[in-house]
Formats: C-alpha cells, structure tokens, sequence
C-alpha cells in the first residue's frame, strides 16, 4: 500500500469546524495511527466502513470528457468532517484512511491531449496504472472485513472497485449504477466510458444493471450490447420512469435488486445523473437528489451491499458560488449508504 496518502487526526482537525455543544464526524472518525502499518489497522480496528478518495480526471479526459473531478475528495472530505455525529449517524464508524497517490500519473497526464492519438493511447495506459492500485486497495479492506466507501475521479474507478471486490471474494460480482450512461462501451482502451464492460470481459462482472439511461445520449451501437448481454446486463431508462411513466421508480429500485442480490455488489452513483450538479458530463434533466438517496438507501439495505463508490464530481465546474454543496451532497449520500447497511 505504498501509493496511499494517509489522512492524519491533525489533518481532520484542520478541516472541522468545532462549535461548542456539538460533536463532528472529524472529531470521532478514525485514522490510523502513525508508525502503524495501514494494512494492519485496518484489519484490526472497529470501524465498519473505510473512506478513501482517488483524486483524478485522467480517465474522464480520455473519454473525452472535461476536466475536475480530481478535486471531487478535497471537497468532500471537508464535508463530510463537519457532518454532526449523533444517535442517527456516527463517525466513529468510519476509518478515514486517505486517497490513493495519483500525483505521478497526474503529473504524466498534464499536457496531454485527448485529439491526439499518441496522447490519448497514453491517458489510457495511466488510468490502467490507476486501476492497479484501486482494485488493491478495494480488495484489502474487503478482506479485512470491512466496507469500503470511495470517493472518485472518475467512473474508469468502477472497473478497480468491481475487481478488487471479486479478488477478495474469489468469485464475479455484481454491480448498480445510477447513471445517465452505461459506461458499457467498445474495449478501446480503459476509460470512464468502460470501467464496467472491461469488468465483464475480464471476468470480475457477473450481473450489472444501469439504473436511469438517458435515451438521448445512449447509442445505438450500446443498446444493440446490452441486447445482446440481456441475462447479465439490464437497465431501465430515465425516460421510461420520469417522462412517459411507464414505469414506477419505486418498482424499478426493487427489480434491479431482485436482479443483482443473489450474489455480493456493488453500488456505483455517477453524479452527472443528477441536475445541474457540477461533473463532466453535467445535465439539467435527471433523478432528483432526494430519488439518488432513496437508491443509495435501497441498496444500502441489503446485506450483500459490498461497497459504495460516488464519482464523476468536479467542483471547479461549479457556477454558483458554492462549491462545498457537492462535498454536502457526498456527506449525504454517505451517511444514507451507512445507515442502510447498519440495519444489517
């Protein structure tokens, strides 16, 4: 675990804003010690859940997509340190262990160009390069008993979350993503755009179901695959739910789960599903945010609930003064995940 920036209780301390009478998640969340081996305490101390970020854009740039959610764990981490602990929600269940170290593959992928062939071929052997590290990491904490709750970068992340989740296992397992977009395309290369076919073709993703598919900005060639993949792969369409209502979403939360629970998953959430919440794909058509925590929530309930990964967020593409809303709409979504699994 070398390539792991850890979070000190001076760093949390820096980032909480204390106030007489209150207690703050950035009082009570745990981190770990220093001289001690973060695999070691993370097998042996009592948080349930294991925060990490992975602050990159590499592979939403290799996509063609805009840069900024390499900032997405800064913000969120401020956040969610500031969040109250109380009877409801508690961050001494949380060990909040710090981000991956990206700055070698950020720092390659500075000046290089997506319209470029070259430089685009090697955007994507550096998100291969991150892969490696998230599927490591996922699969430790995993083994050690415990949940992990990361904060992206970019979707390319699901493809080491799913990974690190079956390796730990030893055996495929399933995914849901509230997404616009199925992040199921052509294996070009690894990008934002095919962190979960990648994961199905190498044999990580047994069952994967896209929950909200924006009809408009699917093609053709994708929906003929996930035809093609019908036993496996299966989504529902935002346009079917919120605009024709042919479906119920209600319903739909408890389809996909009938769908994905027979074995462990994984609950990915793509915030450029949501409107006007800044990511590189922003939308101003989508699930409202209040429907994103009812999925979270659903799924969270579910004892084979493996982790919980929230991506696509860039701040800096934020256009109204206040940034630290997407770190709160993080902390929310967080905290509902926690709840859920803790009725187990």
């Amino acid at each position: 675990m070398e390539k792991l920036k850890l979070i000190s209780a001076t760093d949390l301390a820096k980032r909480t804003n204390f106030r007489s009478g209150e207690v703050k998640f950035g009082e009570k969340m745990l981190t770990v010690p220093k001289d001690v081996s973060a695999e070691h305490f993370i097998a042996n101390c009592e948080a349930k859940y294991v925060l990490f970020g992975i602050p990159e854009d590499i592979g939403v740039r290799a996509n063609h997509g805009r840069r900024g959610a390499h900032q997405t764990w800064n913000v969120a981490l401020t956040a969610i340190a500031n969040i109250q602990h109380n009877r409801f929600c508690k961050g001494s269940k949380i060990l909040a262990l710090g981000a991956i170290d990206t700055d070698a593959e950020m720092e390659a992928a500075e000046n290089l160009d997506y319209k470029v062939s070259a430089d685009r071929d090697a955007l994507k052997l550096l998100v291969g390069k991150i892969d490696r590290e998230v599927a490591h990491l996922v699969c430790t904490i995993i083994k050690a008993g415990k949940i992990p709750i990361i904060v992206g970068g970019g979707h390319n992340n699901a493809y080491g979350n799913i990974k690190g989740t079956a390796l730990a296992k030893g055996k495929s397992v399933n995914a849901v993503n509230l997404d616009a977009h199925s992040d199921f395309r052509i294996l070009e290369g690894r990008h934002s755009g095919n962190g979960f076919s990648y994961a199905y073709e190498d044999g990580f993703l047994k069952k994967y179901f896209v929950f909200g598919l924006h009809e408009c900005y699917t093609s053709k060639a994708v929906l003929d695959l996930l035809k093609k993949t019908d036993d496996r792969v299966r989504f529902n369409t935002y346009d079917e739910i919120k605009v024709k209502r042919q479906k119920n979403f209600e319903q739909e939360l408890f389809q996909a789960l009938s769908f994905i629970k027979t074995d462990y998953f994984g609950v990915e959430i793509d915030l450029d599903s949501l409107p006007f919440v800044p990511s590189s794909a922003m939308t101003n058509s989508g699930f409202s945010i209040e429907e994103a925590r009812q999925f979270v929530y659903h799924f969270g309930s579910h004892p084979n609930a493996s982790y919980l990964h929230i991506c696509e967020g860039a701040p800096e593409l934020e256009n109204t003064g206040n940034p630290q809303l997407l770190g709160k709409l993080i902390g929310y979504l967080l905290t509902d995940f926690i709840k859920a699994s803790d009725r187990n």
